[in-house]
């Protein structure tokens, strides 16, 4: 099943057992006449406010993640300890919410009851549903297509275990060479079909979910070379590690049936922060839509007066996963600006630019039409600057790890907004692409405010570029 398909039955368990959980607790508080009662119960509403606290904290704590081929045990873990602090929340807002009520102290330890209630039930409940995922990986339904790179003893070990394990749902369909005279060569009847340079073709044309690589230490460049192809493709990258850097603690690896891998680009974010950043988006998009209408609509009633052509400027730009979007702008050139030029990158003093285009830009009006970017969730408040799909192609040729900047959501700001200058050559894109890799390796909600703050400084005080 996809990623959807398995985020639905997962949250559709959750319902049924986290309700079953609710009503099981409902009769044993107050209909079997064991424990006193001091208000009417109610059955229905809290019961469904109950079930949106335990779904928020799962999506938190990224129980609706997908769990492909990793341990149901580590699975399970996850969900008492969420389980556990989700229900010590509770004891204190019932303590609190009681302390004036008279309600008797032994009644409160009844969460507890609850709480075992609920984390038995969504245990069973997950554990069925996992086993029936198990059972139709197994049978051929939902399985992943894996190639790997490589073609050596290392690679022909791990193909050997995910044969024998077929409930990885891994189908080695490929081998990829790194040397010329392996091509065409086979094991378990699976064929070395080309090299290094034809990996993106390969991916595509097969449908490769998985890229295993078999590379040794001593091809670090060749290595970097094949992330680096595989940047913009929808694969989970693996390296099968050497033995030195498992001792020396220099790879955090993953065990696939006992057989250690390193994950290459690994989640940037934790799933709660993620989650909570969407939710600002939202929240904040919503209100800015709403409290900048004056300014939006003076704003366009300006540039209509001063030149012909379209308030809103759209342009294609790459956005997550370099799925092409269209960036939302206020018009800040003449019409058809580069119909003679082509595209090309903003420069101090353009010509191109008008004279409310200028103020517009100066004091960052040109970039508000964006909110509605961000609130469809093309892009976020904060996050590498979209670029035009043209110069991604033209820099990625250039600049190593250059489409790495596409594995997270663009934004409206950015670490390389508010520390340096408008893209006038490449080396200011490589000057800028050197801070949006550290913003990159470094997310969290803390960097995210943090750049915010200097985004309004840069604003109130005229610092910084934007695009």
């Amino acid at each position: 099943m996809n990623k959807k398909q398995e985020k639905f039955l997962l949250i559709a368990t959750d319902f049924i057992t986290i309700n079953f959980a609710w009503v099981i607790y409902f009769f044993i508080r107050n209909e079997s006449g064991m424990f006193a009662q001091f208000t009417e119960p109610v059955f229905f509403i809290p019961m469904l406010v109950i079930f949106f606290y335990w779904f928020i904290l799962f999506v938190f704590f990224g129980m609706y993640r997908t769990w492909f081929a990793l341990s149901r045990f580590d699975e399970i873990f996850t969900l008492v300890k969420t389980t556990f602090w989700g229900t010590f929340i509770l004891f204190f807002a019932i303590f609190i919410d009681d302390s004036g009520t008279g309600e008797s102290k032994g009644n409160r330890f009844l969460i507890f009851i609850y709480w075992g209630l609920m984390v038995s039930l969504t245990v069973v409940g997950r554990l069925l549903l996992r086993s029936i995922q198990r059972k139709l990986i197994i049978s051929g339904i939902g399985r992943k297509k894996a190639l790997i790179v490589g073609y050596n003893d290392r690679a022909k070990e791990i193909h050997d275990q995910i044969i024998s394990h077929p409930a990885l749902g891994l189908d080695v369909i490929a081998y990829v060479a790194i040397k010329d005279e392996n091509l065409g060569k086979k094991y378990n009847d699976i064929e070395v079909v080309g090299k290094v340079n034809e990996i993106e073709e390969i991916i595509d044309r097969l449908e490769i979910k998985e890229v295993i690589l078999s590379v040794s230490r001593q091809n670090d460049d060749l290595l970097i070379e094949i992330i680096s192809r595989c940047e913009t493709k929808d694969v989970r990258l693996k390296i099968i590690p050497d033995l030195y850097e498992i001792l020396s603690g220099q790879a955090r690896t993953v065990q696939l049936y006992g057989f250690p891998l390193i994950d290459i680009n690994p989640q940037l974010m934790t799933d709660w922060e993620r989650a909570a950043k969407r939710i600002i988006d939202i929240a904040v998009s919503f209100l800015m839509l709403v409290a900048s209408i004056p300014i939006t609509v003076a704003t366009a009633i300006a540039i209509k007066i001063e030149s012909d052509g379209p308030v809103i400027y759209k342009q294609e730009r790459s956005g997550l996963n370099g799925k092409v979007f269209k960036v939302y702008k206020f018009r800040s050139m003449y019409q058809d600006a580069e119909k003679r030029t082509g595209p090309v990158w903003s420069q101090k003093d353009d010509p191109r630019i008008t004279r409310v285009g200028r103020f517009i830009r100066r004091v960052r009006i040109d970039e508000l039409p964006q909110i509605w970017n961000v609130f469809k969730g093309e892009m976020s408040l904060v996050g590498p600057r979209p670029e035009r799909p043209f110069f991604v192609e033209q820099l990625a040729k250039e600049i190593p790890y250059y489409k790495r900047r596409l594995r997270v959501r663009p934004g409206i700001t950015g670490w390389a907004q508010v520390k340096h200058k408008y893209d006038e050559s490449v080396e200011d894109v490589k000057t800028k692409l050197q801070f949006d890799l550290f913003y990159i390796e470094n997310m969290s909600l803390k960097t995210d405010i943090k750049i915010l703050f200097r985004t309004v400084f840069v604003v109130l005080f005229g610092k910084g570029h934007y695009d």
